[in-house]
């Protein structure tokens, strides 16, 4: 069992910058990754980013390649997501997720942060 707390969300203008934190707790590992994924009203989760506890291997989705940067505090069990040049596409609810390597099923979620980018 995994459990997994966001933070950080928000409203904030386009251009602007936001890092959202994700702190997990329980069962946790080198063998985790750890992911964060959003959904729009009316449109299907998508993945964003997502990065190993092991190794520090980072995976960014094309959409936000250049502006978002995953990363984590291992001493704090804490991933976070820095979101920087804002777009109005990019309001959503985000989730953080987390995974074990040995299955491609992300088994936890967190309760989710809206994000709000206004023009």
């Amino acid at each position: 069992q995994v459990q997994l707390v966001e933070s950080g969300g928000g409203l904030v203008q386009a251009g602007g910058s936001l890092r959202l934190s994700c702190a997990a707790s329980g069962r946790t590992s080198d063998s985790l990754y750890m992911g964060w994924f959003r959904q729009a009203p009316g449109k299907e989760r998508e993945f964003v980013a997502a990065i190993s506890w092991s190794d520090g291997t980072t995976y960014n989705a094309d959409s936000v390649k250049g502006r978002f940067a995953i990363s984590r505090d291992n001493t704090k069990n804490t991933v976070y997501l820095q979101m920087n040049s804002l777009k109005p596409e990019d309001t959503a609810v985000y989730y953080c997720a987390a995974r074990w390597g040995s299955r491609p099923i992300w088994d936890y979620w967190g309760q989710g942060t809206q994000v709000t980018v206004s023009s």
